[in-house]
């Protein structure tokens, strides 16, 4: 199995990524391991808080790329990216070592986020002959300011921790190796709040939850026809030879 489900502490949900040997990058079967975690936690009343990591020190390598050259036409990615939108309890991540395309997006539609001081991050949906998903193309500019989200998107190039604090994909840099224990932590402070009350916050917070389901839709039918362009093909063929 792709995914480690645990529970660590009364009522925190911990869900690990696991494909050490692809440095945990997504294909279709850990795309629908996490979704139905994250699903089968928001429902389980027991669960309070959701916490996703990566095992061996790494988040996500983002998607594999030979599920984009195989399977071009999965909605795998988008529709785990919709269950993050949906999820009615607060998610927190805890990211070292990579966060890459997807593994960057998706910290979007966490409610708080931990990395590593020396996590890697890049959304190089352009430089794959591809397109922005997950809604960046609507909350990054939002959150970042149209210019850095511009330069994050458009360019594509890795950038550290301390600018994906900037651009507030992450709530703060911790020492390396660190992360994962303070997303412990400070579940373990969400579980200990009113149950409703952080519900209630959450849902408030993210009114415009219909509008990012929608924008993922619409870049996901961009991105889908970008998977089979000649561009895209050759660009991943590059990077996988």
């Amino acid at each position: 199995m792709s995914l480690i489900t645990d529970t660590v502490n009364p009522g925190i949900r911990l869900l690990t990524i696991d494909r050490p040997a692809k440095r945990n990058a997504f294909d279709i079967e850990t795309y629908v391991a996490l979704a139905e975690g994250i699903v089968e936690a928001d429902r389980d009343h027991e669960v309070r808080v959701i916490v996703i990591t990566g095992s061996g020190g790494v988040f996500t390598a983002g998607n594999d790329l030979v599920d984009f050259r195989d399977q071009p036409d999965s909605m795998a990615a988008f529709d785990l990216l919709r269950t993050l939108v949906a999820t009615e309890k607060p998610i927190v991540a805890a990211v070292e070592g990579f966060a890459v395309g997807i593994g960057a997006s998706m910290l979007l539609h966490c409610d708080l986020a931990f990395a590593g001081n020396s996590t890697v991050f890049s959304l190089p949906f352009v430089t794959l002959g591809l397109t922005p998903e997950g809604a960046t193309t609507l909350v990054l500019p939002r959150i970042a300011g149209v210019k850095l989200a511009t330069e994050l998107l458009m360019l594509g190039k890795k950038f550290t921790s301390k600018r994906a604090e900037e651009a507030g994909l992450i709530n703060r840099a911790v020492a390396d190796g660190t992360a994962l224990a303070a997303a412990l932590e400070t579940a373990t402070s969400l579980q200990e709040l009113p149950t409703e009350s952080v519900r209630i916050t959450k849902r408030l917070l993210h009114r415009d939850r219909l509008e990012v389901l929608q924008v993922i839709d619409e870049e996901a039918e961009f991105f889908r026809k970008r998977c089979h362009s000649t561009e895209a093909k050759a660009a991943i063929a590059h990077f996988l030879n």
